[in-house]
């Protein structure tokens, strides 16, 4: 899986919608992930709207790349309903990342865009999707076609591997 030690995150985007199949390998991606006790707590938000984008840019100080993106895919978790609630944010950690590593796959650009768990965050991208308290706001991942290139740092550091 060579996505692994080439993914990287990308903030610039040709303008250029990404195709409808592509961003259905990316939820089918996203939603094969592991989950505790497969509770699956995931729904995903698909936005394309350019206005509803724009307000996505503004959820920190950090999302304004959001802006351009043809495409924002937002990962958000149930509350009610699990049997373990307080592995959601584990599990859609799991889900975010499978993502990204299909983002690139498909030759596609993203980043993730942390929402959860700081509450302003949450809430300020609930508002944008007009979601209930049912549903809380993970991340917001622009994507789209890079308009820039990287590589990926080399992170690996053996002080910190401990053989017992």
């Amino acid at each position: 899986m060579n996505e692994i030690f080439t993914r990287v995150s990308i903030r610039k985007y040709q303008d250029k919608p990404v195709e409808d199949e592509k961003i259905t390998q990316l939820l089918r991606a996203a939603m094969a992930a592991p989950s505790a006790g497969n509770q699956q707590p995931w729904e995903f938000f698909v936005v394309k709207d350019k206005e509803k984008i724009a307000r996505l840019s503004e959820i920190s100080p950090y999302a304004a790349c959001a802006k351009n993106a043809p495409l924002v895919i937002v990962p958000c978790y149930r509350t009610k309903g699990l049997r373990w609630g307080e592995t959601a944010l584990i599990d859609l950690s799991c889900a975010t990342e499978n993502l990204l590593l299909e983002i690139d796959s498909l030759g596609l650009g993203g980043v993730w865009l942390c929402a959860a768990p700081l509450e302003d965050r949450m809430e300020k991208a609930e508002a944008v999707l007009g979601i209930g308290e049912d549903l809380r706001a993970f991340a917001v991942v622009p994507v789209g076609y890079p308009a820039e290139e990287k590589s990926q740092q080399d992170r690996f550091e053996e002080s910190r591997v401990h053989y017992l």
